[in-house]
């Protein structure tokens, strides 16, 4: 494992308007000085967390994902965030880990925000993700997964890095706020949570609260209620260290979900 350099994007989403959330991104985006590794963009981050699936829909060859690879090369960096996808007559809130050589994996969210009747419009998906980058592991989630350790759990050396892109709203920041840190610390892992910040389409707003927290729980980076592009580093030996002197996955129970 080497240091990892990210950059967060926790911007404002214009609603259901693809074309000025890829604009907006191009501008923002500029303004990274420094090679990064990944930059994590959030939760449909093309359109704002939306029912809208039939309008909004792309197929794995839309301009969305085009965009996502020329961007991954521009910066010579895997571009992850999800977006809505329409695959064999369903539609899915996925999540695209692009490389730099356009390559990718995706993972489709596992659970569906029922306070939204998401599971109304979206099919869930099954599957984890884990991911390798410079030698990380890497698990990516998205929002209302975080919701759910059991989905999460770290199985003994299975994960270095938990990645949680989200539009998760300011009245249960608290929630955010304190599950991200949990994840952590369980799991012995980095946890990242990337955020939108503003009003939706629907006059729900989000503060974003996008933050990274180390295996053994300390603030790496937090930004509240403004755009912010933000570029950081991630070390090896704070997992190596947390795992050594707290040794608890491997006392974990053992289960399988069905």
């Amino acid at each position: 494992m080497d240091n990892l350099k990210i950059t967060t994007f926790q911007g404002y989403l214009f609603w259901e308007n693809v074309d000025k959330n890829l604009q907006n991104l191009n501008l923002k985006l500029s303004n990274i000085r420094e090679k990064t590794d990944l930059i994590i963009l959030p939760e449909m981050f093309n359109s704002g967390f939306t029912m809208n699936a039939p309008d909004l829909a792309e197929p794995m060859n839309g301009k969305t994902m085009q965009w996502m690879a020329q961007t991954a090369e521009k910066f010579q960096a895997v571009v992850t965030g999800s977006l809505i996808i329409k695959e064999d007559g369903n539609y899915f809130n996925r999540l695209i880990w692009m490389r730099p050589d356009g390559t990718f994996e995706h993972y489709d969210k596992r659970h569906l925000f029922t306070l939204a009747k998401e599971q109304d419009t979206y099919t869930a998906g099954e599957d984890k993700l884990i991911v390798d980058l410079k030698g990380w592991r890497v698990r990516p989630a998205i929002c209302y997964d975080l919701r759910f350790p059991v989905w999460l759990r770290n199985a003994p050396e299975a994960y270095d890095l938990l990645i949680v892109v989200a539009n998760w709203p300011e009245k249960r920041s608290l929630h955010w706020r304190t599950l991200i840190p949990a994840r952590a610390i369980e799991n012995l892992s980095y946890v990242i949570g990337v955020n939108r910040v503003g009003h939706d389409g629907n006059e729900v707003y989000h503060s974003g609260d996008s933050t990274c927290i180390d295996p053994s729980g300390n603030v790496v980076y937090y930004k509240r209620d403004e755009e912010d592009v933000y570029t950081f580093t991630i070390y090896p030996e704070e997992v190596h260290k947390a795992r050594r002197y707290f040794p608890f996955l491997k006392d974990a129970d053992r289960f399988e979900i069905l």
